[in-house]
């Protein structure tokens, strides 16, 4: 085979010498040295049209047989070439492994679906375009290993983003996670490019269309963004944020951060966004940073006015207990409900029950399972009538109640009857309010007079209105002979009378 160097040395010599001359000096046939003078070239290449494979003739039924057999085998349980050649020599292959390597290697070449992805440089102006996607990270809460859904926002033309971490990726979490996102942006952009989330797209239709979420379509048009869905299966659409979503899994989560609360986390999440985003270069402005692109960006950005005020709605029924269920945990209600329907009002942080448009209970939500938020006051109706569950009730045993209201309570409940007692000073408190009700309880207590008549008789004279204020008579209206009792007609009346004989 002719080597580079040799070709070089014939070309150098062609000048003033024959064929014949430059073959006996450098030691080669004259045919090499015509075909070099001829061809005008510096490298000759050799490629072989067609592979002979001799040895393998008798054992390609074989081979292609384990190959048949492998392809249905997961990745890590694959055989390899060696494997293979190990596996005929047994069976009395006599040929050599690099046979079986190529015949291997070209057969899964010629069978193999590896059709190249081919893709499009995407180009978005200022405030054109945002993206949006989820991601799954641990991090360590509380001292326990937990699983967080991050929330990925990244402007396409100043490529800044933002990041925000929740407990689920549930509807209310992809209104909050806006709100935020836009406030952190200080505005919006004209379209929005997200994947076929569930919370946002009910159905998929032919080619881009999509049947968007009726709260989904409230979100988009409060801010003003035009809704975009990314093909199925085509990540490409939206890939500065599946790329993000590596980034920040490498930069922030390689080693489990710890925190105490999805507040601490998210706190410093923000910071982390904006101190990225001033270190890291522009992709494309080397000579700025990301942060300095944003600057320019900002101002086409679509101003913001107020945040969405995004919740997700679910009707149930209350239970007899006074009890609403909601993602697996239990929430109490008025006791006025109790058996008919509410409708379940879910934000980021609140649990709340709404009857006929009035607001029945707002509670903190729960995140965990088979937590019972209790409100004693939605239970005061059928405490009325039922006073002993004071003492066993489960909304009753962490009620908490002023320092003279709770003396009052381990006084009464001492004494038969003091259920009822307690039970009438909780309605009053809720007819006066606790101040009032405490003010009494008060000034029983000083007295030493622990009575529920008495403190109930104390409110009274509390909320009686103020006594009517004296008139002064002008002289010119005033009597000038001041009138005299005469009392003898009332003594007469006194006098014994007898009716009839002794």
């Amino acid at each position: 085979m002719l080597i580079v160097e040799t070709i070089a040395k014939v070309r150098r010599f062609v000048e003033g010498k024959s064929i014949k001359q430059i073959s006996r000096e450098l030691k080669l046939s004259r045919n090499t040295v015509r075909k070099v003078i001829r061809s005008q070239t510096t490298e000759h290449h050799y490629e072989r049209a067609t592979q002979p494979f001799p040895q393998i003739e008798g054992y390609k039924n074989r081979i292609e047989q384990l190959l048949k057999e492998d392809a249905s085998r997961p990745k890590r349980r694959k055989m390899t070439a060696q494997r293979m050649f190990e596996i005929i020599q047994s069976e009395g292959f006599q040929g050599t492994y690099s046979s079986v390597q190529r015949y291997v290697k070209r057969h899964r070449e010629d069978h193999t679906k590896m059709a190249a992805e081919r893709y499009i440089p995407l180009h978005f102006p200022p405030g054109d375009a945002y993206q949006f996607d989820w991601s799954h990270e641990t991090v360590i809460l509380s001292g326990v290993s937990q699983t967080i859904k991050l929330a990925h926002f990244r402007l396409c033309y100043s490529r800044v983003f933002f990041i925000v971490a929740y407990p689920r990726e549930s509807q209310e979490m992809v209104f909050d996670a806006h709100n935020r996102a836009f406030s952190f942006f200080q505005g919006t952009c004209k379209r929005g490019i997200y994947d076929n989330l569930k919370t946002a797209v009910d159905k998929i239709l032919r080619g881009k269309g999509r049947l968007f979420n009726r709260k989904f379509e409230q979100l988009c048009s409060h801010y003003l963004v035009e809704p975009v869905a990314c093909t199925p299966g085509a990540g490409w659409e939206k890939g500065q944020v599946e790329n993000q979503v590596g980034n920040i899994r490498k930069w922030l989560f390689s080693v489990r951060p710890r925190f105490n609360s999805f507040e601490e986390l998210n706190s410093w999440l923000y910071d982390q966004c904006i101190a990225i985003c001033k270190k890291r270069k522009h992709p494309t402005e080397k000579t700025r940073t990301i942060w300095d692109v944003f600057e320019e960006e900002r101002a086409t950005l679509l101003p913001v006015s107020c945040e969405f005020q995004g919740y997700s709605e679910t009707e149930c029924r209350v239970s007899s207990t006074c009890l609403i269920r909601y993602d697996r945990n239990h929430y109490s209600v008025d006791s006025k409900l109790s058996g008919k329907t509410a409708t379940i009002r879910a934000t980021v942080g609140r649990i709340q029950a709404i009857s006929n448009g009035v607001l029945v209970a707002d509670h903190p939500r729960q995140f965990g399972r088979d937590n019972v938020v209790y409100d004693p006051w939605h239970y005061l109706n059928v405490l009325e009538r039922k006073p002993g569950a004071l003492r066993n009730g489960a909304p009753f045993n962490q009620l908490e109640l002023p320092s003279s209201l709770s003396r009052v309570r381990e006084q009464l409940i001492r004494k038969q009857g003091g259920d009822r007692e307690f039970v009438d000073l909780l309605l009053a408190v809720q007819q006066y309010g606790m101040d009032v009700v405490e003010q009494a309880c008060k000034s029983v207590l000083s007295d030493g007079l622990v009575r529920g008549e008495i403190i109930l008789n104390t409110i009274a004279r509390f909320c009686d209105p103020s006594p009517i204020e004296t008139v002064n008579v002008p002289r010119s209206l005033s009597l000038s002979i001041e009138p005299t009792s005469d009392c003898s007609r009332y003594d007469a009346l006194r006098q014994e009378v007898y009716h009839g004989t002794p």
